[in-house]
């Protein structure tokens, strides 16, 4: 696949001689795609990078922002469709006005900072997004923070098992790059997760970053667990509301509340809308990507138990100390 065939955030030409001029002095080396920089520790492509400078020169925050945060193939669209479906049902809507999550994606929804918002300028026109406003970002949340400074808006970090990660991204890829599922992109792959330089990566780091976070400031950071919002996920759910500041009440739960969202939400019910088989990101991503399986352990049909080995020698000495347990 060319370079022009890539999606925007994954290319280089976005950049005016004044930015390749700012960023040539970052640490800098090619994947299999093309060029990666590193910038407050955590590695991206030139077009995302520049999303990146965009959003943290221009984003003025508002008291009631809501920011879903990432490491990429980690439950992302599951957190921001709950989200969505949360705040929407404090809205007085006409039961014949279609739900949002009904046709539109939840990527459509809770667009990304620094890969479709900031993606080509800083001061693009925030003025349709109605409060609380939702955003997303896979950035690590030192670098998020940045314009968030002294803001009271709300940061939600879903981490995922990175075994499990691997194998979602590898599919991904695969897939956006219109190519067969290929064993080699996978040991590539998890060649850039151990080495830590990667997109977004190093996936620890990224995780750690907002982990510390929540621990610091838990009014303000909520750090979740996918493989807990699958095994409980009413429970998780009602803890995504009440950090939210939109709990459940007695006669909502009464009513069967949490269950219809998380209905409204399942991988079943979002893959089978129109608009997640038809649809495409700005960036030119088919939606149907973004559904596969969502499963806990699903890396153990795919990965080598030396890979797994490799993985988890390599997280547990990342984590240690942190307090994180995974």
């Amino acid at each position: 696949m060319s370079e022009q065939e890539l999606p925007d955030h994954l290319r280089e030409d976005n950049l005016s001689e004044e930015t390749n001029t700012s960023i040539s002095s970052l640490p800098s080396t090619k994947d299999f795609l093309g060029k990666l920089y590193n910038y407050q520790g955590c590695w991206y492509y030139p077009n995302t990078l520049l999303g990146v400078l965009n959003f943290q020169k221009g984003f003025k925050p508002q008291e009631a922002d809501i920011v879903i945060a990432s490491f990429p193939k980690s439950g992302t669209t599951w957190l921001k469709a709950l989200t969505v479906a949360l705040l929407e049902r404090l809205k007085n809507s006409s039961s014949n006005v279609p739900h949002p999550l009904q046709s539109e994606n939840p990527h459509g929804l809770v667009p990304f900072l620094e890969t479709n918002l900031y993606l080509n300028s800083s001061t693009p026109d925030l003025t349709k997004f109605s409060s609380p406003r939702l955003f997303s970002t896979h950035m690590p949340l030192h670098t998020l923070q940045v314009p968030f400074k002294d803001s009271p808006c709300k940061i939600v970090y879903v981490c995922r098992n990175v075994k499990d990660v691997l194998v979602s991204q590898w599919y991904f890829r695969c897939a956006y790059l219109q190519k067969e599922v290929d064993k080699s992109l996978l040991e590539s792959s998890l060649d850039s997760l151990c080495s830590g330089v990667g997109y977004f990566g190093p996936f620890w780091e990224n995780v750690l970053s907002s982990w510390r976070g929540s621990v610091e400031d838990p009014e303000h950071v909520l750090f979740m667990r996918y493989e807990e919002m699958k095994s409980e996920p009413g429970a998780q759910v009602k803890r995504l509301a009440i950090f939210l500041g939109c709990p459940f009440t007695e006669e909502e739960e009464d009513q069967g509340s949490v269950d219809k969202i998380l209905e409204l939400c399942s991988l079943r019910s979002l893959s089978s809308m129109e608009i997640n088989k038809t649809g495409k990101t700005s960036n030119n991503v088919h939606y149907s990507n973004f559904f596969r399986k969502g499963e806990v352990g699903d890396s153990k049909n795919h990965l080598t138990p030396e890979m797994e080995n490799k993985i988890d020698m390599i997280i547990e000495e990342k984590y240690k100390g942190s307090g994180l347990k995974y």
